[in-house]
Formats: structure tokens, C-alpha cells, sequence
């Protein structure tokens, strides 16, 4: 037996260890044990905020409202984080281009840029200029934080009472965020970035810094930005030199510039500059006797010749200046456009004449076009119905789904890589793809299958099910896969981010109208891809050439085969003889297109070609509310119709390549242009024939000359004219 009383080293080990053992032991009852006293005090400390009925009820309800609060506030902050971004650019310096535009004839049709070199500090403006802007505007501006909660519950009553839209809610800083960061798109996501942004301003600015950049960015009509120039253009007169009247008129242009400019119309802009001085008055700033001056005598304005330009267009084509212009050593620019004023009076009243008439029946409000030559010059843009209530451009900047007009894309593709023919048998059947544990199942407008059927009718038919086996290569057909069909889409001309899946064969991927119009001038050129612009050449006011589309645009480049184009024209030229695209049918002239309808029939869409030109025509609703069922084969279809049937007036026409007898009833080798008489229906006026044929062959050798001439330099005396302009 062991003695207990042993010292030795083994002994003394085991009796280390039981301490150790031994002091875990206390170390975490007396944690528990603590840890259970603390939560017991909290507890009876609590206990005297403790409620019981009815209040017990209304803290439940603002613990879930904070709750909810909270949550709300993280998922709004998530999707503003993207707007953020654009805060990271130079967004303070406001770019010093003063370009003057012309259009393809060398007519002047608007300028963009500053129209002075120097901008007048907000200290310099006149008392009543600011207060007519804060009156109407914003009457709160000095108190609120980006935000004003009681003006828009103001705005909300007023609206309300009138059962109409009388005020709006949106503050300055609201306005300015807008203009500097965002589009006029009416989405929820838009102002969600439109909040968050106006606090980033009103946290990184002072309000004279806001004001300020409001009163030199909004738009003022007549292709005016900011008060400075606007006043230069109506009263010529420096800001600081206006009178109370003038300063009334110019406050009433930030509501609706396009309805309020006095230059297109006075009577309607004397009306708000009244209602402005109103304001003033009910806003403490000044009484009916210091405004009873301006009442009795409205302001004059001078007198311009010049009517509204095509705004939409003149935007963009700064825009593409501008990037042109980076490593040019003067910022004075003339620019040369692509536009044909003719062709736009006739697009902007095709789409006009069809949302007036048909708009309210089918609940779409807004609609987009745009018609490149057989070289991707934009001959005709329409970017909205109205430039003065929106400036944002529906044409070049808005992503909408195409639908089934993407699928010629598909088509083409599949064709390109497999040689596909026009009788190709494919079946229409119930197709079904698993996506995110889920089948996606597409069906056919109609409901229905076919059953067999070839490839050309399947298009014509705009059977949906075809696409959907191409991509993923059932019954026997090869699969396409997104890697193909993106090589495709990237070659045709179209540059949006896409998501590659299934889905996307019908359209599923937002794209622009333009590149839709790019994208379709791959079949119109033969297979060769058309570079769009809408800037043929760039000089500065001593008329050296800066910028030549003829020589520094990309040459053209073969990117489908002859045999995918032919069998592609071939097809899609019997669309609107007896597809979908009926409604699109010229007279006298074969063309060749695709209709598109979104689901829930948010997007309607037209693209199509001649040998002369593509349009892509789109109908939509800018808040993506659904329409009344409205299809491409409609108000699209017939719009497309209507303005190219102008276009083809007394013009040299094209055929479409690889089609057969492109002129019904005419010799194809002649091709004869569209006699001007009006065709009876009233779908669109004749365009002007001016000129005899011998005539216009003598101008034809005349421009080939000019082509081939080089350049002049102006002698800067003879030019100086022509630089004070610019910089006016």
C-alpha cells in the first residue's frame, strides 16, 4: 500500500492537476453564477418600465415600427450605394465646350455648352431673381435638409383638393441631384438615389453652393442651361440687369421650359411669370405693390426666327463631341451632324401624331425612335414626347426589353454557326428549363404548338418556344449557347451588359433603341457592321478640320457571312407581308423587320430596314407600368410606317441585299424613287422634289469633287466673326 504522505514527484502531479481541475470548477460556477445575479438585476430594473394594456399595445407597435424602420432604411441605403458612385467623378466642373451644331446641310440648329466664358457668382444675382426661384420652387430651401416633409405634404393636399397635379414636392437639392447624377426615368429605384443623394449635397455643400449649381444647370429652353445664358438668349441682357418682370418669366421656366419659353410661346410664359409674382407674394417676399409694376407691363422679349431644334438629338451629339474632343487644343467647336431636318420634322410627327391619337387608348405615354443610313449616320431621332417636361433621352439612354425583336439575333447566330437554311425543320413544342429550382416554361403568343414547322415560319410566326431549343439545342438542333450568341450580339453592334441565360433569347435583357437600330444594320449592309454617329466631321472657328467621320470612323467590317445575311433578309423581308409586322408594309417598297412585346406588354417595338435606312421605333411608359395590350405589330409597326414611307420620297432607292424584286412592280435595276403623289391614305405627307434629275446628277459630281477636295484653312481675319459667336 501506497503511503498517502508521499512527496514524491508523481504524487505531486496528480495534485496539481486536481487543482486545476478544482479551480475551472469555481471559476465557471462563479462565472454562471454572476452572470445569473447581473441578469437578475436587470431584470428587476426593467421592470419598472414595465406597461400593461393598451400602452403595452403602442410600445409593440413602435418597437415594430423601428424595427421595420431600420430594416427599410438598410435596403433603401443598399440600393442607393450604386448613385454613390457617381459622386466619386469630377462632377464640380462643369465643362467649358461652347459648341455650335449643324445639321447634314451645314443649317445651323442649336448650339450646347456655355454661352459665356465666365459664370456670375450667386452674390452678383438680383434680389428678386432669387426670390422668384424660391417662391416657386422651393420656399423652404434655407431650412430644410434635402428633404422638405412638410412641402410635400403640402404638395400631396393641393394635389388632392384640385384632383390634379398642382405642386410638386421635390426641393432645389432634390432637382440638383437629379440633373448632376441621375435620369428623369420615373422609377422608384431613381428616387430612392434621388434622397440619398440630396443629403450627400447637403452634407457636402453649403446652400449657397446648391442654389448656385441649380441656377446654372437646370434647363431653361431654347437649348439654354442656366439662368445666365437663358437670359442672354430671350432679353440679351446680363442676368445681374433684369428687371422683376424678366426674373418672373425666367423663374416660371424651371416647371416645364418646353411649355413656358416665351420664344415659342409668349402668351403662355407672360401667364406664369403672373403666377410666379403670386407666389412671391404669398410667400412674405414681397407685397401686391412691389409686384403690381411687373403685372401691369410683362416682360418683352427679343424676337428670334429660329425655332426649337431637335434637342434630344443635340444632346447626344455634345455628348459624342465631347468625347471626340478630349485631345483637341480648342474647346470652341462647330460640329457637323448626320441630322436631316426633314426626316426628323417627319419621325418627331410620327410619333407625335400617334401617342395623341392612340396614347390614351392604349395607356402608353412615351415612345422613342431612330433611323441610321445604310453608313450609320442618325438621320432622325426622337428621345420623348416632349423635351421641355423630359430631357432625358429614351433613344440612346433608356434600356428597355426587346422582346421578339431580338430574336432575328438568335436566328442569325444560329445560322452563322451551324448553316441553318430557311427550311430547316424545327418543331414547336412544350419546351422547359429549370432555373433557380424552378422550370421556366415559355409559351407562344397564341397559347398553342405548331408542331413541325420550318425555321422561316417560326420567325415570321415569332414562335417563342424555337429560340428557347437553338439555345439549349433540343430536338435535334445544335446547341447555340450563350458564348455563341454573345459573339454574335457583340459583332452586330450591341454593347449592354447582358445576362447570358436562357431567357435572354427572348428578349429578357434591356437594350437601348439605337443599338437595336445598329444591331439590325448588320442585315441591311450585307453582313458588314455599321459604326452609329451623328458627328461627320468637327472643325474650330478657323474651319481647321479637327475631326473627319470619312476618315477616323472605323472601316466596315465583315462580321455574318453572305449566306447567314441572305437567308436572314429573305425571311424577315416577309414580316410585314404576312407576319407580325403587317401594320409595317410599305408601299412600292419591300422591307424587311421584326415586332417586339414584352411580357405584360410594358415594351412595344418595331426595328426594320430598307436598302436606304433602319429605324427602331419603341412605345413604353417610362414608370414601366404595363400598357393596354399594346403589341410591335401596332402603334410601333404603324409609326415605323409612317415616317419611312416620307423617308422614301423622291430619293435614289436601295435594294435590300439578296432580295428578289425589292420594288413591286418596277424593274429592280432602275430603282425608280416613290412618285411623290400622296398615296391616298394620309399616312404621310410627299417629301419635296426641288430639283430636276439633271440637276441633282450635277450636285452629285459636285459633292464627289468635295469629298475628294482637301480641306481649307480660313484666313483668321475672315474667321473672327465666326469666333465671337461662339464665345457670345
Amino acid at each position: 500500500m501506497r503511503d498517502p504522505f508521499n512527496s514524491s514527484k508523481k504524487g505531486r502531479g496528480w495534485a496539481k492537476l486536481l487543482d486545476i481541475d478544482s479551480w475551472i470548477d469555481s471559476s465557471l460556477y462563479n462565472m454562471f453564477a454572476g452572470a445569473g445575479e447581473t441578469w437578475e438585476s436587470i431584470t428587476i430594473f426593467f421592470r419598472r418600465f414595465r406597461v400593461t394594456g393598451f400602452n403595452k399595445f403602442l410600445v409593440e407597435i413602435a418597437d415594430e415600427g423601428i424595427t421595420l424602420g431600420l430594416l427599410g432604411s438598410i435596403v433603401m441605403l443598399a440600393l442607393a450605394l450604386p448613385a454613390f458612385e457617381e459622386t466619386q467623378r469630377d462632377w464640380r466642373n462643369q465643362e467649358d465646350y461652347s459648341v455650335l451644331l449643324l445639321d447634314r446641310n451645314g443649317k445651323e440648329i442649336g448650339r450646347r455648352g456655355i454661352r459665356k466664358n465666365e459664370a456670375e457668382e450667386l452674390d452678383s444675382l438680383p434680389d428678386h431673381f432669387i426670390k422668384a426661384v424660391l417662391a416657386t420652387e422651393d420656399r423652404r430651401f434655407f431650412e430644410h435638409w434635402g428633404l422638405d416633409y412638410y412641402g410635400l405634404f403640402r404638395a400631396m393636399a393641393e394635389n388632392v383638393k384640385a384632383n390634379s397635379v398642382v405642386q410638386g414636392g421635390s426641393t432645389i437639392t432634390q432637382q440638383l441631384a437629379k440633373n448632376l447624377f441621375l435620369t428623369n426615368e420615373r422609377t422608384i429605384e431613381r428616387k430612392i438615389n434621388e434622397a440619398f443623394l440630396s443629403w450627400w449635397l447637403e452634407f457636402n455643400l453649403t446652400k449657397k453652393e446648391i442654389l448656385k449649381l441649380y441656377l446654372d444647370r437646370a434647363y431653361m429652353g431654347g437649348g439654354n442651361f442656366g439662368a445666365a445664358a437663358a437670359s442672354q438668349y430671350y432679353y440679351e441682357k446680363n442676368i445681374k440687369d433684369v428687371t422683376l418682370a424678366e426674373a418672373a418669366m425666367l423663374a416660371g421656366l424651371y416647371k416645364a421650359p418646353g411649355k413656358y419659353a416665351p420664344h415659342i410661346n409668349l402668351p403662355a410664359a407672360r401667364a406664369r411669370a403672373n403666377e410666379v409674382l403670386t407666389n412671391m407674394v404669398q410667400a412674405g417676399f414681397m407685397t401686391e405693390g412691389q409686384v403690381i409694376g411687373a403685372r401691369r407691363e410683362p416682360a418683352e422679349i427679343v424676337e428670334r426666327n429660329d425655332v426649337e431644334g431637335p434637342n434630344h438629338f443635340m444632346d447626344w451629339a455634345y455628348d459624342e463631341v465631347r468625347r471626340l474632343a478630349i485631345k483637341f487644343p480648342t474647346r470652341n467647336l462647330v460640329a457637323k451632324t448626320t441630322i436631316d431636318l426633314d426626316l426628323q420634322r417627319a419621325a418627331e410627327d410620327a410619333v407625335k401624331s400617334h401617342l395623341r391619337q392612340f396614347g390614351r387608348g392604349y395607356r402608353v405615354r412615351n415612345a422613342a425612335l431612330v433611323s441610321l443610313d445604310h453608313e450609320g449616320a442618325v438621320r432622325a431621332m426622337v428621345g420623348g414626347d416632349d423635351y421641355g417636361q423630359s430631357q432625358f433621352n429614351r433613344a440612346t439612354s433608356s434600356r428597355r426589353q426587346p422582346g421578339s425583336s431580338f430574336k432575328p439575333f438568335v436566328y442569325s447566330s444560329a445560322i452563322e454557326h451551324f448553316d441553318y437554311t430557311a427550311d430547316t425543320r424545327v418543331i414547336d413544342g412544350p419546351v422547359c428549363v429549370n432555373r433557380f429550382g424552378r422550370n421556366w416554361c415559355p409559351r407562344n403568343y397564341s397559347g398553342g404548338h405548331r408542331g413541325r414547322l420550318d425555321l422561316q415560319t417560326a420567325l415570321i410566326k415569332s414562335i417563342n418556344t424555337i429560340p428557347v431549343k437553338l439555345y439549349l439545342g433540343r430536338d435535334n438542333l445544335k446547341q447555340l449557347g450563350g458564348d455563341r450568341l454573345m459573339d454574335t450580339v457583340r459583332k452586330m453592334g450591341i454593347t449592354s451588359d447582358m445576362v447570358v441565360n436562357p431567357p435572354m433569347v427572348l428578349g429578357a435583357n434591356g437594350l437601348s433603341v439605337i443599338e437595336m437600330a445598329r444591331g439590325y444594320g448588320t442585315l441591311m449592309s450585307g453582313g458588314m457592321r455599321i459604326h452609329s454617329h451623328g458627328i461627320s466631321q468637327i472643325t474650330d472657328p478657323l474651319g481647321n478640320v479637327l475631326y473627319d467621320a470619312r476618315k477616323d470612323l472605323p472601316k466596315p467590317e465583315r462580321v455574318l457571312k453572305e449566306s447567314t445575311v441572305e437567308v436572314m433578309n429573305q425571311i424577315m423581308a416577309q414580316i410585314p407581308e404576312w407576319g407580325t409586322g403587317r401594320r409595317a408594309a410599305l408601299d412600292g417598297i419591300r422591307a424587311a423587320g421584326k415586332t417586339g412585346t414584352t411580357q405584360a406588354y410594358r415594351d412595344a417595338w418595331f426595328v426594320g430596314f430598307t436598302g436606304n435606312y433602319v429605324t427602331a421605333v419603341w412605345f413604353g411608359n417610362d414608370n414601366y407600368q404595363s400598357t393596354n395590350r399594346l403589341t410591335g405589330g401596332r402603334l410601333p409597326a404603324m409609326t415605323w410606317k409612317k415616317y419611312m414611307t416620307y423617308a422614301h420620297k423622291n430619293i435614289e432607292l436601295r435594294p435590300i441585299p439578296y432580295i428578289e424584286n425589292p420594288f413591286p412592280g418596277r424593274s429592280p435595276d432602275s430603282a425608280p424613287s416613290v412618285a411623290a403623289d400622296d398615296d391616298g391614305d394620309g399616312s404621310a405627307p410627299a417629301r419635296p422634289k426641288l430639283l430636276t434629275e439633271k440637276s441633282e446628277e450635277a450636285l452629285r459630281q459636285i459633292e464627289r469633287k468635295l469629298r475628294a477636295a482637301k480641306p481649307l484653312k480660313l484666313d483668321p481675319e475672315l474667321a473672327r466673326n465666326t469666333t465671337d459667336q461662339l464665345t457670345q
